[in-house]
């Protein structure tokens, strides 16, 4: 704790003056603590502080941290070394409300995408893997994790009325942090109220398992808003992701959904492919692409809005889409995926695994200003799709709590 001594000797000239008048005593300046290192028993932190994330920190097997209502956390600009990770069988009670969410947050005082490594969840609920065996995986944040098993029920804690901001440091091309991580996790735990913002990959990501999770709003993310894959079967309600005007850091294929059956497309043979459903979703694009003096785009910021592959199965209905003046989406929906010849060259045979799962269904609404309407649709199987003009998207008054301007 790193206590002023001007603190005490404020707080001791408020005591004094209580005793001759009636002025309310003020609140005093909070102090504050570090973070780092494992927890190895049930720690609970206190409010009255707000804490510096200073390095990895790990809840160990059977532990349980516990943040309680109006907590601070700011994390130290250290890109992948700086994060929380809860390990299977550990749990995170990160409880807010909407008068007192908690807050993960960059410590920089010019804070950015990919100050700190966000969250990650490790349990024991169920992932894609090979028929005969309990399918389990090493963990991107450390190989020496595992997460996946047996336990569909499996609890990871509570994350609720919280903001997680200026998170995705990246490991390389292949692996990164996320605002959130969820490796494995199970139906017991409660995901709700989460508002994510300036992720620098992923805002969320599920790597298999089967929690569900509502009122996620997402802003400003460079990847995928809503990421899912290696056989991830829960139900997610309520979600909104917007890119705002202005905004340009981003991947080479940002998205509003990405959702692949298996781990990278390397398990087309495996069970429990990702099997998941929405309920209300809403994606805007309001940022522009940017481009050259030539007038050729350089950075897309909506390649797909939603891009389904890898055998994965979506039942998503009542969604909706929409464009900023001058904003694109360079596909609305990608369901399919087409064979290469030996030089390379895309044929006209799909390629049945990497593409969606016949299963999958798709009610949407699309806003048809600013070329949204014309915007191609990639659907060689013919897979159920049923746009309208009935779909509505999320509900954003769930979202008072987060000061959020919707548009």
């Amino acid at each position: 704790m790193k206590t002023k001594l001007f603190s005490i000797l404020a707080a001791s000239a408020l005591a004094f003056a209580s005793c001759t008048d009636d002025t309310p005593t003020p609140t005093p300046p909070k102090g504050d603590k570090d973070l780092s290192g494992e927890i190895t028993t049930n720690t609970k932190l206190d409010p009255n502080f707000e804490y510096n994330l200073v390095g990895k920190l790990t809840v160990k097997e059977g532990v349980t941290l516990e943040i309680p209502a109006g907590t601070k956390i700011k994390a130290k600009n250290g890109g992948t070394g700086i994060f929380i990770a809860v390990l299977p069988g550990g749990k995170l009670i990160a409880q807010g409300t909407a008068e007192k969410p908690i807050i993960f947050t960059s410590a920089s005082a010019t804070p950015k995408e990919g100050d700190w490594g966000g969250i990650i969840l490790n349990g024991k609920a169920p992932i894609s893997g090979p028929a005969g065996v309990v399918a389990t995986n090493n963990a991107e944040m450390d190989t020496n994790v595992k997460y996946g098993g047996a336990d569909a029920n499996d609890n990871s804690g509570i994350i609720e009325f919280v903001k997680i901001e200026y998170t995705g440091a990246r490991i390389d091309e292949k692996k990164e942090h996320n605002g959130l991580t969820l490796n494995g996790v199970g139906k017991g735990t409660k995901l709700n109220q989460i508002h994510f913002r300036y992720a620098g990959d992923d805002a969320i990501e599920f790597f298999g398992g089967t929690v569900d999770a509502s009122n996620l709003l997402v802003e400003n993310c460079s990847d995928d808003m809503f990421d899912m894959t290696e056989g991830y079967s829960g139900t997610l309600t309520n979600l909104y992701g917007v890119r705002e005007k202005g905004y340009s850091d981003v991947t080479s294929d940002p998205r509003g959904i990405e959702a692949d059956g298996n781990y990278d497309g390397a398990g087309p043979t495996h069970i429990n492919q990702s099997n998941f459903k929405i309920n209300g979703i809403t994606i805007v694009n309001n940022a522009l692409d940017i481009v050259d003096g030539k007038g050729v785009v350089t950075a897309k910021m909506m390649t797909e809005v939603f891009k389904i592959r890898r055998l994965a199965t979506a039942t998503i209905t009542n969604a909706y889409v929409k464009l900023g003046a001058g904003a694109t989406a360079h596909t609305l929906i990608d369901l399919g995926a087409f064979k290469k010849d030996e030089a390379g060259n895309t044929t006209t045979v799909i390629n049945v695994n990497e593409s969606a799962n016949t299963k999958t269904t798709i009610a949407y609404t699309i806003n048809p200003a600013n070329g949204l309407d014309k915007v191609k649709i990639v659907n060689p199987l013919n897979i159920p799709l049923t746009p309208g003009a009935s779909n509505t998207g999320a509900t954003t008054t769930a979202f008072s709590w987060t000061g959020y301007k919707f548009q």
